[in-house]
């Protein structure tokens, strides 16, 4: 056993309306703003958000295999992600409209740990969470700024 089990929620602002915001939190749109993330599809996938769809993805040394597991256009996309040997569980992103014409994102990981090393990489990857999230947005903001309408740079 390797003793590790993570369910982990924090929220973000993007200075775009959901369903602009919603794109940059599809397996294409994360390329857009996520520093070595290039989806490779084993299938021909035209709707990259469509339920179904598998697609695995290099970072940090570690081939991780994802699978689209249900998402409502706009809204709310989920993930299930194995890192074979190290972790495994779902990943559902969540965007409704804030206040002032933006989107707040609520990003939960579920995780649990395939071995001890999984279990020292989740263990850190939970300790680090906030920092984590406060990434994204650090990201999200440096490439679209306050005043993007459209992630594909559409005005």
């Amino acid at each position: 056993m390797s003793g590790a089990q993570y369910s982990l929620t924090g929220q973000i602002a993007v200075a775009l309306p959901p369903e602009a915001a919603f794109r940059l939190f599809t397996p294409r749109g994360e390329e857009q703003w996520v520093k070595g993330w290039r989806p490779r599809f084993p299938m021909p996938a035209d709707d990259d958000a469509e339920p179904g769809t598998v697609f695995e993805v290099d970072v940090h040394g570690e081939r991780t295999t994802w699978v689209v597991l249900d998402r409502r256009p706009g809204r709310r996309i989920s993930y299930a992600r194995v890192t074979p040997g190290s972790r495994a569980g779902t990943v559902t992103v969540v965007v409704t409209s804030d206040a002032a014409g933006g989107s707040a994102v609520q990003v939960t990981y579920e995780l649990t740990a395939l071995s001890p090393q999984g279990a020292r990489e989740l263990r850190d990857f939970a300790a680090g969470y906030p920092e984590f999230l406060a990434s994204w947005q650090e990201a999200i903001a440096a490439r679209f700024g306050p005043r993007s309408s459209d992630p594909a740079g559409r005005p």
